[in-house]
């Protein structure tokens, strides 16, 4: 077995995650020296021809795989989703000024900590916002774990006015996803329809043109840590620069400037390289959605994804007995499944022995503890299944 070799791992672990060998093994050789170029990718300069190539197939590659319409902008931006909770707040409440001369607040749709934490840092930075529902308010145990009915909150959205709706598609801790999007959202034409996706792109289909952005960190299901992709409506650009050229009516309304690296328009008319865009971080990304363009497209993905999840969770439901699934089956993570033990004193007992069996990445999020398998797009049905036997044997064996 040579040093780019290695045996397939049967890694769960959320993020940073498991990346497809033939993908690492091509970025391995261009890390040293890239297209013969006597430099490895990380070395070229961000405004060269070959890291510009990078940028643009990469652009082009995900417009294909999504079908991104000619209405929305493609670009990348240094950092995760954290970056973006902030970015994302600053950037489409100046939209809002420019597309109406006013403000109004961000509405959060709340279904776990990733779509929480984006409220509070809109908050924090002294944005209007406004919680739309929070989940744990309509669940017995005041825990996440569910998505309200529509009907409990729509009317909270209907005749209202919003600069954006923001909602996480995928809440990778507590592994609850939107199986689709709220009607409500979908109506309202004025409501910009903000999405984080880091955890379920490219893992279905979606239709981009519902959307006026989406954002996705990279190091989920798609590439590694430091990097994020962003899917936006041309129209809100130009909303937003026609804002940011009236700056006393953004004083006069207290919308806070967005950071020059975060500007949205300046990072599209600099084509993601207004400042130093780390190359190789994009170029495996890149990788990424050539491979799935190999193999099918995000058509056939979408079908192996619910292959696996059927198997997991089916392999749990039928040891209902031993494991619980806290999640409703109605919005059950197709990339992110939770589960603890009903019988205590295990838990460390599952890991060891998981571990023996090269099924590793399991332990659940420190804040809510138990075990958390991600199954993202990179994990094969082969490691899915191992670890459906393992679960099965694993409870009959300490059941008694």
């Amino acid at each position: 077995m040579s040093q780019l070799d290695r045996e397939e791992p049967n890694y769960f672990g959320a993020g940073p995650a498991q990346l497809p060998t033939s993908v690492l093994q091509k970025a391995a050789v261009d890390l040293i020296n890239y297209k013969d170029l006597g430099l490895g990718i990380g070395e070229i300069s961000h405004r060269s021809k070959d890291a510009t190539e990078v940028i643009n197939n990469s652009k082009e590659h995900l417009r294909k795989l999504l079908s991104v319409p000619d209405t929305h902008e493609v670009f990348f931006m240094q950092g995760g989703g954290t970056t973006g909770f902030s970015s994302l707040a600053t950037n489409l409440m100046t939209a809002y000024v420019g597309a109406t001369g006013t403000v109004a607040p961000g509405g959060y749709l709340v279904t776990g900590s990733w779509s929480q934490k984006a409220e509070e840092e809109a908050a924090r930075l002294r944005l209007k916002t406004e919680v739309i529902f929070d989940s744990r308010k309509f669940d017995t145990n005041g825990k996440f774990g569910s998505i309200p009915d529509e009907s409990k909150w729509a009317d909270k959205i209907n005749g209202k006015k919003f600069s954006y709706v923001y909602l996480c598609e995928n809440e990778t801790v507590h592994g609850v996803e939107w199986p689709s999007l709220p009607k409500c959202l979908e109506d309202r034409e004025d409501i910009e329809i903000v999405a984080d996706l880091s955890s379920d792109i490219l893992s279905r289909k979606v239709d981009i043109s519902k959307y006026g952005v989406i954002m996705a960190g990279a190091q989920k299901n798609i590439g590694l840590a430091g990097l994020t992709l962003y899917i936006i409506k041309k129209s809100i650009l130009e909303n937003i620069s026609k804002a940011e050229a009236n700056d006393e009516l953004l004083a006069k309304l207290n919308v806070p400037v967005t950071p020059i690296a975060f500007d949205y328009p300046i990072v599209v008319k600099n084509n993601s390289a207004y400042n130093t865009i780390p190359i190789f971080t994009l170029h495996i990304m890149d990788l990424v959605f050539q491979n799935l363009l190999e193999h099918g497209g995000v058509e056939h993905q979408e079908k192996e994804n619910n292959q696996k999840a059927e198997i997991l969770y089916g392999a749990l439901d039928k040891s209902s007995d031993f494991y619980n699934l806290p999640v409703d089956p109605k919005c059950r993570s197709k990339m992110n499944v939770v589960f603890t033990l009903k019988k205590d004193g295990l838990d460390d007992l599952f890991l060891k022995e998981a571990a023996a069996e090269k099924l590793t990445g399991l332990k659940g999020h420190r804040s809510v503890g138990g075990f958390r398998a991600s199954i993202y797009n990179a994990v094969s049905v082969q490691s899915v299944e191992k670890l459906a036997k393992f679960a099965t044997d694993f409870a009959q064996k300490h059941s008694k």
